[in-house]
């Protein structure tokens, strides 16, 4: 253990070395290195804004500052609000100083709130105040109620399973937005994740990374406590994968409200990590070795396991925390996969049927109810019609019941939309060319109109089934031809 301490230590001067003989980058995304990472790691070196200072510069700019929210070792967060519309909005004014404004846009965090806005759960920027004079940067962002460990912190029954279920679905969703965009976050932990009743939103990209970026990156980046195995086992060869153990880590401190890892430093972090998990295959390690300097070895440890520790917790939930939590990052699940696990099966169905809801609702708020009723009960007129006609004489008239007090006009004098829909066939006989027949076969046969047709006298003929005895006979009766039928009022 002494010599893997020692290795610690030698790995650190080593990152500090680096990091000093660095030169500043360029503004592209994909190549600017670790500028913002740099003057992070030097806090010392920025003086701190005073509150005097940034008051001022917020109320030119049409800001009151209300309260302030918190600080870090980087930034100062303070409540606001709009002199011209009256919002509130969160404002968070950077310690570092910049030069220019075209330095400020190209931060890494204005650029990355840029590209992955607007999403439902990312923080968005409403505006970038820089001040000239100061070199102060300050960001206007929407505020919310407060973060996860604020929401949890001093809790005593642990939350619902619902509640649990809801925030890690979002959680997910942003990290699957910020990776499709080619960005991952670096410091995924319940300080920067923000909610407001029961929308999620993932914020501060201070240390965000490309992800085609080509590492090594930063070795000490992330909170310790939530840092994946990569993070601490490597000189800084991790990928996006990194947020994914970053987020099994809060899923875990969600639902039992304790961190998983606690660490005290880089040692105890790995230790504790296997404490839970157990030593990794010497095939995993070997990985890690190839990345480091100097080789390390741990002892045979087999870990007391997440189910555990939390001995309520459902099936599915455990099962996605272990793929969230895999040591190998190869083999931990993607953001994108974890969003279609089992254990969000109930928020994807609510989710769908929200959407299909909010679809439905907009395409009625362009179409009055009342038009949508008549239109629809237009289109489905000619079918009861069509019933109603069948076993009568099948004729072009028009569609009419004496029933109703309205006539069904055509679709087209109508002025509504038209629908995609297909109208019932009706079956009407057109009148066709004269047939001649003898009327002795024509059997007797009396219809009551009701004044649309003129009535057809019923007249004497001699059966069917009498047929004549020879050509003579047949002579005798007479040839007439049926008349076709007269149109009234126009037909259809």
């Amino acid at each position: 253990m002494m010599h893997y301490s020692n290795w610690l230590i030698d790995v650190k001067n080593r990152a500090s070395l680096r990091n000093a003989c660095k030169t500043p980058p360029n503004t592209d995304w994909n190549n600017r290195g670790d500028v913002v990472d740099l003057q992070n790691n030097n806090p010392q070196s920025n003086e701190k804004t005073s509150e005097r200072t940034v008051t001022t510069l917020l109320w030119k700019k049409g800001y009151k500052i209300i309260k302030k929210i918190g600080e870090g070792t980087f930034s100062e967060v303070v409540k606001t609000q709009s002199l011209k519309d009256g919002k509130f909005y969160a404002c968070k004014t950077m310690k570092q100083t910049i030069n220019s404004l075209e330095q400020a846009n190209n931060l890494r965090e204005v650029q990355a709130m840029k590209r992955l806005s607007p999403h439902a759960n990312i923080i968005q920027l409403h505006e970038l105040i820089f001040d000239k004079e100061t070199g102060t940067v300050s960001l206007i962002c929407e505020l919310m109620e407060m973060n996860i460990y604020e929401y949890i912190q001093g809790r005593k029954t642990p939350l619902p399973d619902q509640t649990v279920k809801h925030y890690m679905y979002q959680l997910c969703k942003s990290l699957e937005h910020m990776h499709s965009c080619g960005i991952f976050h670096r410091d995924v932990k319940p300080e920067n994740i923000l909610i407001k009743q029961n929308v999620l939103k993932l914020g501060d990209f201070g240390s965000c990374r490309s992800v085609y970026s080509k590492p090594p990156h930063t070795e000490y980046i992330s909170t310790r406590w939530y840092r994946a195995p990569e993070c601490l086992l490597t000189d800084g060869y991790y990928s996006l994968k990194m947020d994914i153990w970053s987020a099994g880590c809060v899923f875990f401190e969600i639902m039992s409200l304790n961190p998983l890892f606690p660490g005290g430093n880089e040692l105890d972090q790995v230790a504790k990590i296997h404490d839970v998990l157990g030593t990794p295959d010497q095939s995993l390690l070997q990985k890690f070795k190839q990345s480091r300097a100097m080789h390390f070895n741990f002892p045979p440890k087999k870990g007391t396991g997440i189910s555990r520790l939390i001995p309520n917790c459902p099936a599915p939930a455990l099962s996605l925390l272990y793929q969230m939590l895999a040591y190998d990052q190869d083999e931990r699940i993607t953001a994108e996969t974890a969003l279609r696990h089992t254990y969000f099966r109930e928020v994807r169905m609510a989710e769908k049927k929200a959407e299909t809801l909010h679809r439905v609702s907009g395409t009625m708020d362009g179409i009055g109810s009342s038009v949508m009723h008549n239109s629809f009960e237009h289109i489905w007129r000619p079918t009861r019609l069509g019933k109603q006609l069948r076993g009568r004489h099948t004729r072009q008239t028009p569609l009419m019941s004496h029933n109703m007090k309205h006539v069904a006009d055509p679709l087209i004098r109508r002025n509504v939309p038209h629908y995609p829909a297909e109208l019932p066939k009706i079956n009407m006989v057109i009148p066709g060319p004269q047939i001649s027949f003898p009327v002795s076969t024509m059997p007797a046969f009396s219809v009551t109109h009701r004044g649309t047709l003129p009535a057809i006298t019923s007249k004497k003929c001699q059966s069917q089934l009498a047929k004549p005895r020879d050509e003579s006979h047949r002579a005798a009766f007479k040839t007439c031809y049926m008349p076709p039928l007269d149109r009234k009022h126009g037909g259809l």
